[in-house]
């Protein structure tokens, strides 16, 4: 049973390693190969000037990606078949037992992953961001971010993963379940106060000064029957000329926020029509139908898991003779990506159809027109290409592709 695992696991990695390499060479292939000229669908809002520089954005990330993607490969099987777990095992065991051994165990792991990460980090922030325009991140705030998040992650990160830990050893067959309410309940809570207690460590949010815009949202917001606990602008400047906008928290702990990019590229009506589509997402339920997912998900693994923590062949096939609930836990998540990959397009899928349906739902709420020519500039600010794979956009893309999307509001303005 244990090499039948061990060739299983291999080959799903080899599997998953061989389509996300052979997608993102076909993206930077396709890419640079629609540079030359602007889709006729956009010739008369976009120069190519702009198209190109979207391009030569698009195909320099892609670049970074294949990178990232083999050395996340390699750090994995250093880990599992390469002996590295085992090898922090045997370090550990030496020196710590139970909640602090698992705890010492996990932390090990990610300060490894992060090491291994760094540089690629500050090679994409520094030099890509930087040669496109997009970099205004120093690196005094780029340590200073690491810092912040390093020490969140002790404060935060240690008591849930003690907690996860002795749920496990001490809650018997069905541990894996109240490992799930608890996770839960971390969760809900968390996003309760992200708003008000951990995203201020990072940036600087400042209330919408009066005026047109503001008069506008608070227009949009008693039309849709919004309540938010404020409407606020984030420096988002001190880290990079993108631009965007988003809602956080949940309950009475509601907020909007523009990042100041934004609203320095748009005009007050089509910011309307941008927070009009972030409002069609909570109208049509989709933080609540994604939140349902992700607990129903974590659920299924974490069931999954507690049929696997007491299979000798689960460790030994993953290059561990040891067992205990450490090594379980991180071996599961290091490996369940590999045999989950094939769901990234369904995933994909239900997240464009979502903006979708935020599109519409915006279209009824403010011009459809205005909502076109805010995504044209964002495309064009953001150099976001207009001409995606379209096998890579169905696997990783999120959000439709331009052509798509706008053609797609142009027949609810139609409609409307």
């Amino acid at each position: 049973m244990t090499q039948n695992f061990t060739l299983l696991f291999l080959f799903f990695f080899a599997l998953t390693l061989g389509i996300r390499l052979w997608l993102k060479l076909r993206h930077i292939r396709f890419v640079a190969a629609h540079r030359a000229a602007v889709p006729p669908e956009f010739a008369e809002r976009v120069t190519l000037e702009t198209h190109q520089k979207a391009a030569d954005y698009t195909v320099d990330r892609s670049k970074t990606a294949v990178a990232g993607t083999v050395i996340d490969a390699a750090l994995l099987l250093a880990f599992t078949l390469g002996g590295g777990l085992a090898g922090l095992h045997d370090f550990w065991a030496a020196r710590l037992d139970g909640l602090f051994y698992g705890l010492a165990m996990i932390f090990s792991l990610m300060l490894i992953s992060g090491l291994v990460d760094l540089p690629l980090s500050l090679y994409s922030q520094f030099v890509i961001e930087a040669r496109h325009g997009f970099n205004r991140m120093t690196l005094g705030l780029f340590i200073a971010d690491l810092v912040k998040q390093t020490l969140l992650g002790l404060l935060i990160g240690a008591p849930v993963i003690l907690a996860v830990l002795w749920l496990m050893g001490a809650m018997g067959d069905f541990w894996w379940f109240y490992v799930w309410l608890f996770w839960s309940g971390f969760n809900l809570l968390l996003m309760f106060v992200y708003p008000t207690w951990i995203a201020p460590l990072f940036n600087k949010f400042s209330p919408l000064d009066e005026g047109e815009m503001k008069s506008r949202v608070e227009a949009l917001l008693a039309r849709c029957g919004f309540r938010s606990s404020g409407l606020f602008v984030m420096d988002g400047s001190k880290r990079s000329s993108h631009g965007n906008a988003y809602f956080t928290g949940f309950g009475d702990n509601k907020r909007i926020v523009f990042f100041d990019t934004l609203l320095t590229r748009l005009d007050p009506p089509e910011v309307e029509a941008v927070l009009a589509h972030e409002l069609g997402h909570f109208r049509r339920k989709h933080v609540a139908k994604r939140m349902a997912m992700l607990f129903a998900g974590s659920l299924a693994f974490l069931w999954l898991l507690g049929q696997l923590i007491d299979a000798p062949w689960f460790y030994a096939g993953l290059g561990v003779d040891a067992q205990n609930t450490a090594l379980a836990l991180i071996l599961f998540f290091l490996v369940m990506p590999v045999f989950t990959f094939p769901l990234t397009p369904l995933m994909s899928h239900l997240s464009r159809r979502h903006e979708f349906e935020a599109d519409a739902y915006a279209a009824e709420h403010a011009a459809a027109s205005d909502l076109i020519q805010a995504l044209v500039k964002l495309y064009r600010d953001n150099a976001s290409t207009l001409t995606p794979d379209p096998l890579h956009s169905l696997f990783y893309d999120s959000h439709p592709p331009a052509a798509q999307r706008i053609a797609h509001l142009q027949l609810q303005g139609a409609r409307g």
